[in-house]
């Protein structure tokens, strides 16, 4: 189902790479969200990405303040809660040696997991150095994706969980598998962007949740419980992969906006399968790229895309 992917986030490369237009209003309208308390998740890669950028526009300056202070303001509060959970651990501990009761425990034991929780924070928002999980989407986080607009290839960033057009706000619970859209499904729940609204995602790998014996080859034993694993799994040789996906604009009662995506699915190749998943992201070839992003309801040529895909094999191993 791609639950994680490895994306490309630095949209300059989109610029370079793709010829593509960076819609810097829509990423400013997104980065304006946090400070505001709204859920607005994004990488830290992409994050760095306007971090590291010359600023060279009104909209670069004014997304590269709003990290800054919201970052700043993240580790504030996260060094006013230590400051309170080391209080609390300190005060369990003095109840522990006079009198050992359980709810003096249970405060050492909550006091310490957060601490150690909030110290892991603190030290990786101010973390310089680049690390490959710091490009890492999950659904309902943010992403950059190219369509087509105006007669041209733009970026903007969307929502990795697709809420379509005209549905209501609860589809996001409802239907909690909706960054996956299901090959076999694309006419019939997505039928309002499918051969409508496609875009891509640039990938180097993906995440799939698969059980251990799954992935072992063999039944689960009698005596065994389910576990499950992370499997990353890698086109060889390493590249860039152009993700098929869908996206909706999404307009609310009072005009607000939702930008979402949802990944194409198909059925797996063998090493995939042989892995212990059933889902597989579909990369469409570069020379099929605008027919792609163009798609004009005619949903032969788009099945004909999807057909004609790049076909590499898949590395897989357990994901750090």
């Amino acid at each position: 189902m791609c639950y994680s992917a490895q994306v490309k986030e630095h949209w300059r490369q989109y610029m370079r790479e793709m010829g593509a237009q960076i819609d810097l209003r829509e990423f400013a309208k997104l980065y304006g969200y946090k400070p505001m308390g709204l859920p607005a998740t994004t990488p830290k890669a992409m994050d760095a990405a306007f971090l590291a950028s010359g600023r060279e526009t009104a909209e670069e300056r004014e997304i590269w303040d709003i990290i800054v202070r919201h970052d700043r303001a993240r580790v504030q509060r996260w060094e006013t809660e230590l400051f309170a959970q080391n209080k609390r651990l300190a005060d369990a501990a003095r109840a522990l040696v006079s009198k050992p009761t359980k709810k003096a425990a249970n405060d050492r034991r909550i006091a310490t997991d957060k601490i150690e929780a909030r110290l892991r924070w603190i030290a990786d928002a101010n973390r310089t150095e680049s690390k490959p999980r710091d490009s890492r989407i999950y659904p309902m986080w943010y992403a950059p994706v190219m369509i087509w607009e105006d007669g041209r290839r733009v970026v903007r960033p969307m929502r990795y969980h697709c809420r379509p057009a005209g549905k209501p706000a609860f589809y996001d619970t409802k239907y909690p598998g909706c960054y996956n859209a299901r090959r076999d499904n694309l006419e019939r729940f997505w039928k309002g962007q499918f051969g409508h609204t496609h875009g891509v995602m640039l990938a180097t790998s993906f995440y799939e949740n698969v059980s251990r014996n799954a992935l072992e080859g063999r039944e689960l034993r009698p005596d065994e419980k389910a576990e499950n694993v992370v499997i990353e799994f890698k086109p060889q040789p390493e590249h860039v992969m152009l993700v098929a996906c869908i996206w909706s604009r999404w307009t609310g009662p009072d005009g607000e906006e939702l930008l979402s995506f949802a990944a194409v699915t198909d059925e797996p190749p063998a090493e995939v399968a042989a892995a212990g998943h059933d889902r597989c992201i579909i990369p469409i070839k570069e020379e099929n790229l605008d027919a792609w992003l163009q798609p004009g309801g005619d949903l032969a040529k788009c099945y004909s895309i999807l057909d004609d895909r790049e076909r590499p094999y898949y590395e897989h191993r357990m994901a750090a």
